[in-house]
């Protein structure tokens, strides 16, 4: 079991089954919190993330029936096995009518208990596994993360841009048997193609002008744990046909080197395009394409998952709250409000980078609407990376408030974001002429774009 799973919440009146029931959960190493009536359970379930409630039926004064109707107006998607005697059957059938996923018979052994939490409780999506999830749809995502990461299956993570696919891809090598190896990413829309193949896969000494010593790829660096080949569509067509071999082979073989390395890691894939689009393009593979997608999971845009908006909004205010020395801040209801009204066509990336800019412009302990500055879009409306670019309207980027050397750094992507963006204003919007004047590929000024519309510096 996970060290990150979340505890269960029993709800037994029976003092001494309460007791033999904590009892079978310590001995498997489950952590757990046990009350005696429907009341207490929903106090401490208003306090604290469970796994799963594990409640008996026949209690006062409220019984087990009322507790569970009342969890599901509240918390509709926490699983619930109810604990009955067998000649309460017909409440066992209300029961499994009103949203419990199953009973138990009274009485039951210890492996039974333990079988019905392992087959319904929820992976742990709070702040100790690094996600939040409120929403089913994230709530079933990472349900089916947990179990995929079970076994060594390849995974291909597709959605749009920001919705957080590493993230994703980190919970899935955590919960795995690798999580004590190495997680080792690589953005294949990042490097340049001619530097692709030696970062992928290294080389050895000589290999090329510069190759002053023998350095190991990021496959090798991975050894026993997990590779993050994100944006994978973005590898050149030449590089597509080596990396195929790599994963049907399991070696790998530096660039000026005649002697493969066994591999034994986990591969994790993204693209934020769609893969059947750019297979019939003739832009990605198609065996590589089916040999990425043992396991497909297609992870919804922030506006598909609502309910998710202020809880990563909120772990944001804290996580960069104390970062930027502004501890103690919060979102006020009406900035929850608007964030919840805004359509995040960058999705969490964007939320984030609104968060920062807003606790650098609240001047108080209080984030107000007018601190996010969101730039109004159509709802529903995703700008997709190859689309014509239009003359950019800028929105004035937040004066940093960070750490001596971490300004230098973001002057110097201030400096960079702007060249582009100017130059490629002062063309009309020409991606050609664009990469003309500053002398870079297109394939890196589509990745730059991208990013810069995620971060919410312009808009089409």
């Amino acid at each position: 079991m996970s060290e990150h799973q979340l505890p269960i919440l029993v709800v037994e009146d029976d003092p001494s089954l309460r007791e033999a029931i904590g009892d079978t959960l310590e001995l498997a190493g489950r952590s757990y919190i046990a009350v005696e009536g429907g009341n207490e359970a929903l106090k401490v379930l208003g306090e604290k993330a469970f796994s799963i409630v594990v409640s008996d039926v026949r209690m006062m004064p409220m019984d087990g029936i009322t507790l569970l109707k009342e969890i599901r107006a509240r918390l509709p998607h926490l699983p619930v096995v109810l604990m009955t005697a067998y000649a309460e059957v017909e409440k066992a059938v209300d029961a499994m009518r009103s949203g419990a996923c199953d009973f138990l018979l009274k009485p039951f052994e210890p492996k039974a208990l333990l079988a019905h939490i392992r087959k319904y409780e929820l992976p742990d999506t709070g702040e100790s596994a690094g996600v939040v999830a409120v929403d089913p749809a994230s709530r079933e995502l990472f349900t089916m993360a947990q179990r995929v990461a079970q076994t060594d299956a390849t995974v291909l993570l597709t959605g749009e841009s920001g919705v957080g696919k590493e993230v994703v891809a980190r919970f899935i090598h955590r919960e795995s048997a690798r999580r004590n190896g190495p997680f080792v990413a690589i953005n294949c829309a990042a490097i340049p193609d001619s530097l692709l193949e030696a970062t992928l896969f290294g080389y050895e000494k000589g290999a090329f002008t510069g190759a002053q010593q023998a350095q190991a790829g990021k496959f090798e660096q991975a050894q026993d744990g997990t590779l993050l080949l994100d944006e994978v569509t973005e590898m050149p067509m030449g590089l597509q046909a080596k990396l195929l071999r790599v994963l049907q082979e399991r070696e790998v073989e530096r660039v000026g080197g005649k002697k493969p390395v066994a591999l034994n890691i986990r591969i994790v894939a993204t693209s934020n395009r769609d893969m059947a689009d750019a297979v019939a393009k003739g832009v990605f593979r198609e065996d590589l394409y089916y040999r990425l997608s043992v396991f497909p999971v297609l992870i919804p845009s922030l506006r598909e998952r609502p309910e998710d908006i202020v809880p990563i909004a909120r772990s944001f205010v804290v996580e960069h709250g104390g970062r930027l020395g502004r501890t103690g801040v919060s979102l006020s209801p009406a900035a929850e409000q608007a964030l919840q009204a805004h359509p995040w066509p960058g999705n969490v990336r964007e939320l984030e980078n609104v968060i920062q800019r807003a606790l650098i412009m609240a001047p108080g302990k209080e984030i107000l609407p007018d601190h996010l500055r969101l730039v109004p879009r159509p709802t529903g409306e995703v700008v997709q990376p190859a689309a014509p670019v239009a003359p950019v309207v800028f929105a004035p980027p937040p004066e940093p408030a960070l750490q001596e050397g971490e300004k230098r750094v973001d002057n110097m992507r201030d400096l960079e974001r702007e060249h582009i963006l100017r130059t490629l204003a002062e063309v009309g919007g020409s991606r050609k002429l664009t990469i003309e004047r500053l002398g870079i590929s297109e394939r890196t000024l589509r990745y730059k774009l991208q990013q810069y519309r995620d971060e919410g510096f312009f808009k089409d």
